[in-house]
């Protein structure tokens, strides 16, 4: 398996690099973000490890222009900008998964070998048969990542999109924060972060809003659930 590694710490780059390859993985190293971009768009990697403060251009800007030519790999950040704030960007720009340093090399390892299962799940025919869900009057197109109300067409993100998914795929049932955090975002719940009540208020100002009926309900210390009430 091959591993990009963008990392500008040598010594924390040794220290991955060395514990990546002893695990059987191939991993190139590079220490800025030019060359991480020029490496990323010329080759093909099963997963790309970015700093985010990396030399001349910084790994949120690296993880858009990857993203563009390639939106399938799995990103995996790594920063010691832990805030909540910081997570959303790193995730908005397209990573799926945000390791803050410092961290213990086995939970990378598991990290990875989770993004490693969850690209590999490629089902096409169920994807083709679930083409089209929808909850009352929402409707959303999974191929054409397109989502609409009433016939009216809402904008979201790549991470409110998969969110809204989740959300309609599990309708009827309340969902904890813990398991929205592992299914949408592939990471352990934080207790100390509030990432995913940020994302659910996000989505209630796109989906609910402007429209009489809310399809998006808060369960007082069990979390969210999606239905028609």
């Amino acid at each position: 398996m091959n591993i990009l590694l963008a990392e500008d710490e040598p010594k924390i780059a040794s220290f991955v690099k060395k514990g990546l390859e002893e695990s059987a993985y191939d991993v190139d190293w590079v220490k800025d973000g030019k060359e991480a971009i020029r490496h990323g768009l010329d080759h093909e990697y099963d997963i790309i490890i970015l700093d985010v403060m990396l030399p001349h251009i910084d790994g949120f800007q690296v993880c858009k222009r990857i993203r563009v030519k390639n939106p399938q790999v799995p990103i995996l950040m790594i920063t010691a900008l832990d805030s909540t704030e910081d997570k959303i960007k790193g995730l908005d720009a397209g990573a799926d998964d945000y390791l803050p340093k410092p961290f213990d090399f086995d939970e990378l390892l598991a990290r990875l070998r989770a993004l490693t299962r969850r690209s590999h799940i490629q089902n096409p025919e169920k994807q083709a048969a679930e083409e089209i869900i929808s909850l009352a009057d929402l409707v959303c197109n999974l191929s054409r990542k397109e989502v609409k109300r009433s016939g009216k067409e809402i904008k979201l993100t790549a991470r409110e999109f998969e969110l809204l998914v989740f959300f309609i795929k599990n309708r009827n049932h309340v969902l904890d924060r813990a398991t929205i955090a592992e299914q949408v975002w592939n990471i352990n719940f934080d207790t100390g972060t509030n990432i995913v009540d940020v994302y659910v208020n996000y989505l209630r100002n796109k989906i609910d809003k402007d429209f009489e009926k809310k399809l998006i309900h808060t369960r007082i210390g069990l979390g969210y659930i999606m239905s028609i009430e």
